[in-house]
């Protein structure tokens, strides 16, 4: 979502123990660093910002522990560290591109708007793009964040080949050639510094935005599949208020055979909007079917726009297709508890991957996103009563988001978890990578 256009700001509140998310929050941080959001003061007694691989050997050689921080983008402490937070941000770089593999070949620190200008202008794009740009590359594809998703994988199914740092400074490169490369894509942080990752590319292409309003839930229940079906990239919003979807983004790949379908019941919107249709679409990338490069049509909010705040707290839960029309009814009973603290809920759809740590692992997956009001107390209240909703319809957390969800619960939904952790305990045998959030989810 438009960040500065629809946030508000209210004042940090902690989270306390129960919340699995957020236990390591507020220890006191030297640093004074926060996420992005603000909800979240990271607890390293230092951060280091390595230019060259040289540096990052030094500082990885030098610390007794840390982790990789990328674009500060995380809700919750996957990414925090007692120790030393060791920055991507200056490692930026798109380092070459190969014509005949078809792969990008960019540092772990690049963030998408600057990497889709990038190879734009030389004729290619990648598949899928982060709905706001500014995320880095290695932190979305290291969390399985979904982006445009629609008819294609998240963004990390676009990796074909990654390195990593490892804790003894040495360098370790997978690609799909190796086994372990499925689970080195979606690392969560376990393995290792990425310092560099080849994503898949293909030629540039046109894309068209259209948007369509007031689509009654009961539609979803025998046409979800031909909704999701209409365009390269469909989302819906809505604020669960009286059993309607507010509005219907569709983004067409100009040239695509696309199914026609009336929205059943939608009608198609007379000018450009916000997702939370008060707030001024200034920011948002052009709609009403004009055409427009792959990189200015498939984020949802334009490439110059970065968010200088964010007071918000996000969750998203990934349920298996089948399952959709089902979870949407479900989260809907909630209304009532759900709507007063909630900016928007966005839904989408991403198809299957084979990477170990994805929510779509082997299957399609729908992602059920909530932007909530930075109001802790209450929207920690409801997020346990939406996970138990969605727990029997086999919802996994996404890595970044707050979640209360129970380890061995989270565990269980990934066939190849036990394979990931022997992978972990390879890559990081004396646990220099290892933090709170890691010992939770991953160790326990």
């Amino acid at each position: 979502m438009n960040r500065q256009e629809f946030l508000q700001k209210s004042s940090l509140l902690a989270l306390g123990s129960a919340i699995l998310a957020f236990s390591s929050s507020f220890k006191t941080p030297d640093t004074g660093l926060t996420n992005w959001a603000g909800n979240l003061r990271y607890s390293a007694k230092n951060v280091v910002y390595p230019t060259t691989i040289e540096e990052l050997r030094a500082k990885v050689l030098k610390i007794k522990g840390g982790k990789a921080l990328g674009s500060q983008h995380s809700f919750n402490t996957v990414a925090d560290t007692t120790e030393t937070l060791i920055s991507t941000s200056k490692l930026n770089k798109v380092l070459s591109i190969d014509k005949d593999k078809m792969w990008v070949w960019v540092e772990g620190g690049i963030k998408y708007g600057t990497l889709g200008l990038y190879i734009d202008e030389r004729g290619y794009a990648i598949h899928n793009l982060a709905s706001l740009p500014h995320i880095s590359v290695a932190g979305a594809c290291a969390t399985a964040t979904h982006g445009s998703g629609g008819k294609t994988g998240n963004l990390s199914s676009a990796v074909r080949a990654i390195e990593l740092m490892k804790s003894d400074g040495t360098l370790v490169q997978f690609d799909q050639t190796n086994p372990e490369f499925y689970g080195a894509v979606v690392n969560i942080g376990a393995l290792g510094i990425v310092t560099k990752l080849a994503l898949a590319i293909q030629p540039t292409f046109q894309v068209t935005q259209e948007v369509y309003e007031n689509l009654p839930m009961s539609a979803l229940e025998h046409h979800f599949d031909e909704i999701y079906a209409a365009g390269y990239s469909v989302s819906m919003f809505t604020h669960w208020l009286d059993k309607n979807i507010n509005q219907v983004w569709v983004k067409k790949k100009v040239g695509d055979v696309v199914p026609k379908t009336n929205f059943y019941g939608a009608t198609p919107a007379t000018t450009n909007l916000h997702p939370i249709k008060v707030n001024s679409p200034v920011n948002c990338t052009d709609q009403m079917g004009v055409p427009g490069p792959w990189y200015e049509r498939l984020p949802h909010f334009k490439m110059g726009f970065t968010p200088s705040n964010g007071a918000e707290l996000q969750t998203e839960f990934f349920v298996p297709r089948e399952n959709a029309y089902k979870a949407i009814m479900a989260v809907e009973s909630l209304h009532e508890i759900i709507s007063p603290v909630l900016f928007v809920t966005e839904v989408r759809s991403i198809a299957a991957d084979e990477l170990w740590l994805s929510p779509a692992y082997k299957k399609e997956v729908i992602a059920i996103h909530f932007t909530w009001k930075q109001e802790v107390e209450k929207v920690m209240k409801v997020i346990p009563q939406v996970e138990a909703k969605l727990s029997p319809l086999g919802a996994m957390p996404h890595w970044g988001k707050i979640f209360t969800m129970p380890a061995a619960e989270v565990q269980s939904r990934y066939p190849k978890f036990k394979d990931f952790l022997a992978l972990a305990k390879k890559m990081d045998p004396q646990g220099k990578w290892k933090n709170a959030f890691l010992q939770r989810n991953i160790y326990s």
